[in-house]
């Protein structure tokens, strides 16, 4: 059974959840309706480790959830289409006489309304468009439509937003509110069914994590006798059982300070801190650094391949954190903290492989730096970004940007006129 966190309207949602009724064997709908889309922020905050999905009843709360979560991977939301628009119209021109004319419209974007016309065989007159963002305020849209009513400039009002709606209903301007068809959201519950039968062959996947004592050899030779060694072999051992009893796990000893654990993908995720609290403690206990290669894979050899790429990788990186390898080849690290980023080394843009061999770079930096650019939404980035997000030292990034430069995949854009100090730092772009 998932549980699906639905967001919207109270009216959006209780309609939602009526219709996603005939789901109700493998899906348990929750409710967290709002008046002010802005709320999406606190309610996923607050509730993301309550649900398994998130269902939204329109694409800006869909944007918001998004970008306070910095993932689309849970999410999904209704597509709009052109009829809610045309059945707006169609209750416009019943009660009013007006049929697209005289009429002011909110929408996300134009697109919607300019398809919506474009099937028409008659050219509309006097429609105000505005279109709204995620800052977009709803006393700002209800301005908008009561300017315009007020001015006798249209003769009614068509909003995405049951707030605006109401609002414009109490000050006496004919509203109509562009609302979602039944066959909408009957197609999004299917869409959701699918996303969670998804994550179920994810979550059943085979998991391997390989955890590595460095050093270990040292420490042996260190060692004042073998029953001091054999004490501390136990004592990491025990460690890693309770954790391996927490993911009901299989704990395999291979000896020399490596240890193996079989498990799922699904008991792995759900336990990433608790694998950060062990990782702790083993690297308090041995008095080294832990490192931890992570595999996922449909049988357990490809899921063991990822987790020896995966640890092999993490002994690469200067500071110590979780690598994962998946079984799709995408790559994620530091696993679990603010800085985690993820990429793939395949690529099959013949184009842009043939760049990075003649700029002398590898797909592993090119990709880890388009991932971090994605993560961070930025439009343009320095030298110092790089090196502060990536681990990379100064003269690193600054050879991987000027390489890439030169084979046209970044460009520099200026100089950053806000420093004091110095001299100021170049600003960069990928093309």
């Amino acid at each position: 059974m998932y549980t699906v966190g639905v967001i919207g309207p109270k009216s959006s949602v209780e309609r939602i959840i009526k219709l996603g009724q005939e789901y109700e064997m493998t899906m348990d709908f929750v409710a967290y309706p709002y008046q002010d889309f802005h709320e999406t922020v606190n309610i996923v905050k607050e509730n993301n480790h309550a649900v398994d999905v998130w269902f939204f009843s329109g694409q800006i709360s869909y944007i918001v959830a998004k970008n306070t979560l910095n993932s689309g991977e849970n999410l999904v939301y209704i597509q709009h289409t052109e009829s809610g628009i045309y059945k707006c119209l169609l209750h416009m021109g019943f009660y009013q006489g007006e049929f697209l004319n005289k009429v002011s419209i909110d929408e996300i974007t134009t697109s919607h309304l300019e398809q919506a016309v474009k099937q028409l065989d008659f050219a509309p007159k006097e429609i105000f468009v505005k279109t709204f963002d995620v800052n977009t305020s709803i006393k700002e849209l209800i301005d908008f439509h009561i300017d315009l009513w007020k001015r006798e400039k249209t003769a009614g009002a068509l909003t995405c937003f049951e707030a605006v709606y109401l609002g414009l209903k109490e000050t006496g301007v004919p509203a109509y509110h562009i609302s979602t068809t039944d066959m909408e959201v009957r197609q999004t519950l299917r869409i959701l069914e699918e996303k969670l039968r998804t994550f179920y062959f994810k979550d059943t996947q085979i998991g391997v994590q390989i955890i590595e004592i460095e050093h270990f050899d040292k420490i042996s030779e260190k060692a004042k006798s073998s029953y001091h060694l054999q004490y501390l072999e136990l004592k990491l051992k025990e460690t890693l059982l309770r954790f391996c009893e927490q993911l009901d796990g299989s704990l395999l000893e291979k000896g020399n300070g490596r240890y193996i654990i079989f498990s799922s993908r699904g008991a792995i995720e759900r336990k990433i801190k608790d694998l950060q609290n062990t990782i702790y403690q083993l690297s308090h206990e041995s008095n080294t650094t832990a490192t931890v290669g992570i595999g996922y894979g449909v049988t357990v050899h490809s899921a063991e391949i990822n987790a020896q790429r995966a640890i092999q990788l993490s002994k690469e990186k200067t500071e110590q954190s979780i690598v994962i390898v998946q079984e799709n080849g995408t790559i994620i690290e530091s696993v679990g903290e603010e800085d985690e980023v993820s990429f793939s080394y395949r690529i099959n843009d013949d184009i842009l492989l043939d760049k990075l061999k003649k700029a002398k770079i590898s797909l592993k930096n090119y990709s880890k730096l388009c991932a971090l650019i994605k993560k961070m939404n930025w439009q343009e980035f320095t030298i110092k970004d790089l090196a502060a997000h990536l681990y990379w030292d100064e003269s690193n990034a600054r050879r991987i940007l000027t390489s890439l430069s030169e084979v046209d995949l970044v460009e520099y854009t200026g100089k950053d006129a806000q420093v004091s100090r110095g001299r100021p730092s170049k600003i960069y772009r990928l093309k």
